[in-house]
């Protein structure tokens, strides 16, 4: 019986320009320069290679609700135990309620595509039904640099007197009333402000989800905003520039625990309050990182 060849593939979301093209959405400045590093990371370490056969890229009016779902589908089709599949998304993010009662804390993230307004966001459960039917051992890491808050708009208040607003911006966007009004309204639904300071060692331990099918690198906690500032003369987002710094830096013998750790030592050493969040298996987080 012959073996397959491994498969390496990626997919790649970026988005400045929101709806309507051009100026007048929420745009942002460093999302699909994210892309572009992340991009060169996978393909200089041969994790993923730059071929349009095995890399899509989505960015801005191009990377629509259908075309991330779309791709979402090509980056898993046909996947077999031994496939390395990345998927990385870098935009605005959101909450909404959890209708479905399968999250602890009554709300479900967000992400926001170039057309949320009219097409809607992409939920975690809508990521949770494509995945149901992952095989079993796929490596399959998703990477989101987007902000994960109901209470976003606080904290982007609160961070305004201390920021200067032309070099600093928070990829989140308040959700529509009739998903966003429950959050608070209803008692229920905690409502959770900004991350204390002396919390930051215990929001540094990754999460270990037993039996999950892939692993979640997250920007910052569910209750936080993540940022993209001008970083070298660069607009980018603070998590990924950071990500692939170390990456490149370590090469992909490190272990997924290894770069969380140093990943979050360098976003906090560049004075900001997001923690990134790892979550997956035991064995998974402890292995070297895409595989």
């Amino acid at each position: 019986m012959e073996i397959g060849i491994m498969a390496k593939k990626a997919l790649l979301v970026g988005i400045n320009d929101y709806a309507p093209a051009g100026p007048g959405g929420p745009d942002l400045r460093g999302c699909v320069n994210d892309v572009r590093d992340m991009a060169n990371t996978l393909s200089a370490l041969g994790i993923v290679p730059a071929a349009p056969a095995t890399m899509q890229i989505l960015t801005d009016s191009r990377a629509t609700r259908a075309a991330i779902l779309r791709g979402v589908k090509w980056l898993i089709a046909d996947a077999k135990k031994g496939d390395v599949l990345v998927f990385h998304y870098s935009g605005h993010g959101s909450q909404m309620a959890d209708v479905g009662g399968d999250e602890l804390d009554a709300k479900d993230e967000t992400i926001c595509p170039h057309d949320y307004a009219t097409a809607g966001m992409i939920k975690d459960d809508d990521f949770r039904t494509l995945l149901a039917g992952l095989p079993a051992g796929v490596n399959l890491d998703i990477i989101l640099d987007s902000c994960h808050s109901g209470t976003g708009t606080r904290e982007l208040a609160a961070m305004a007197a201390t920021s200067d607003s032309g070099s600093v911006a928070y990829r989140f966007i308040e959700p529509p009333i009739d998903w966003g009004f429950f959050l608070d309204a209803n008692p229920s639904l905690p409502v959770r402000g900004i991350l204390r300071p002396e919390a930051d060692d215990r929001a540094r331990t990754p999460v270990v989800v037993d039996r999950l099918n892939h692993v979640l690198w997250a920007g910052c906690r569910d209750n936080q905003t993540s940022a993209e500032a001008l970083i070298g003369g660069i607009y980018r987002g603070v998590f990924t520039y950071n990500f692939c710094k170390v990456l490149r830096g370590a090469g992909p013998a490190i272990t997924r625990l290894r770069l969380d750790a140093q990943v979050t030592v360098n976003v906090r050493g560049m004075g900001y309050a997001q923690v990134p969040q790892l979550e997956g298996t035991k064995t998974s987080l402890s292995e070297r990182v895409f595989t």
